[in-house]
């Protein structure tokens, strides 16, 4: 007599993969990519195809976070070493035979598809640090910080070169924040934040002279120095340099308390909004969900960030803590530069929002990301330090 075996139904087959998350974390990644959804709808539903795309982008971050969260964190760092190495090796190459698009070498043909290894480093940077500081747990060093910074220096450099400031800045905050979990001195951090500010004010205050025509600042180039003087004085150039970040300050402001209602922006859906379901999507959420809705969304960000950094305190490694810090807090900054820039605050450069931005790589990157945070997460210590 033939003995027929059931399978498991697919919610049993498919606990395993979930098994171990944090509930809490997963609940703001859920929230967070349930507003960017519908935020999309309301900004970009007359963009054929952009609704839908965005959804298969989620889709796609979804299975990404959940496969990478299957590598324990040992087996992650094994790899922290062969991705930094991979990735500045591509970095080289770019630099040798990269693919030039307006103005700058930022991408490697490599036949079947073009790649920025610039966006691997995002990963590679706080994986490769996080295992330096794990190896030498216990007996750190004023040395051991000094080959963290040259580590550091190497990839962002090259990224300098590209010229790509906006992913350089970001490679480095990524790298700074595992430096500072680590435990750096503040006697160390708090000179370059003095002298950050006193750089800040006197840029504010010899504006007039240094942003005159013709003015070279010899350490930046002059696409990067344009930027900068627009920031300080937008209405130098209404309709040309300053109009991105003129037209998203009037959405903002147009938005109100309460928006327009949604899909019902008109500064968004009349195209004056430049890049309305990617860089700017910010000004075209503020337009039509208004003080109360962006208000919503900053707290949805800050429960984001919260989770994540108690994930990363309840690591049960070094190693899991460093990544898990330095992730979280990269995300942070992406939402901050993404709105401070949108706001007039902040230079305009090409950072997503995250969850809610238009873009593929980016969204595979939160993802994997992502996946890293809970790979940490799902290996918790027994008994809190």
């Amino acid at each position: 007599m033939a003995v027929v075996i059931e399978k498991p139904p697919l919610r049993a087959r498919l606990a395993p993969l979930v098994q171990g998350f944090d509930g809490a974390f997963l609940l703001t990644v859920a929230l967070l990519a349930l507003i960017g959804q519908a935020v999309m709808v309301s900004v970009a539903w007359d963009i054929e195809g952009r609704v839908w795309d965005h959804a298969r982008n989620l889709l796609i971050a979804t299975v990404v976070m959940v496969l990478v969260a299957q590598v324990p964190p040992q087996r992650l760092q094994a790899l922290a070493v062969p991705t930094y190495v991979i990735g500045v090796l591509l970095l080289v190459a770019v630099e040798l035979v990269g693919v030039t698009r307006k103005g700058a070498q930022r991408w490697l043909d490599l036949g079947v598809v073009t790649i920025q290894p610039s966006e691997l480093m995002k990963i590679a940077m706080p994986l490769m640090l996080a295992w330096w500081f794990q190896q030498r747990e216990g007996r750190l060093r004023v040395l051991d910080f000094a080959v963290a910074a040259a580590l550091l220096a190497l990839p962002v450099g090259l990224i300098v070169l590209q010229p790509d400031l906006g992913t350089a800045l970001l490679v480095l905050a990524s790298g700074l924040f595992v430096i500072y979990f680590a435990g750096l001195s503040w006697r160390i951090i708090v000179p370059p934040l003095v002298l950050g500010a006193v750089g800040v004010v006197t840029l504010i205050v010899m504006e007039p002279q240094w942003c005159a025509p013709g003015v070279d600042w010899v350490v930046l180039h002059e696409y990067q120095r344009q930027r900068v003087c627009t920031l300080l004085d937008p209405t130098r150039d209404p309709l040309g340099k300053g109009f991105h970040i003129l037209q998203g300050m009037i959405a903002i402001g147009s938005g109100g308390l309460w928006g327009k209602g949604f899909g019902q922006g008109t500064q968004t859906h009349l195209d004056f909004v430049p890049e309305r379901s990617t860089d700017f999507i910010f000004a075209a959420f503020a337009e039509e969900f208004g003080f109360v809705g962006v208000l919503g969304l900053l707290t949805a960000y800050g429960l984001f960030v919260w989770r994540g950094l108690v994930l990363a305190m309840e690591a049960s490694t070094l190693f899991g803590r460093l990544l898990a810090g330095a992730l979280i807090l990269v995300q942070f900054v992406y939402a901050f530069v993404n709105i401070g820039m949108v706001s007039g605050i902040l230079p305009v450069v090409g950072v997503p929002l995250p969850f809610v931005s238009y873009g593929g790589t980016a969204m595979v990157a939160l993802g994997a990301s992502l996946g890293l945070m809970l790979s940490v997460g799902r290996h918790k210590r027994l008994v809190p330090s």
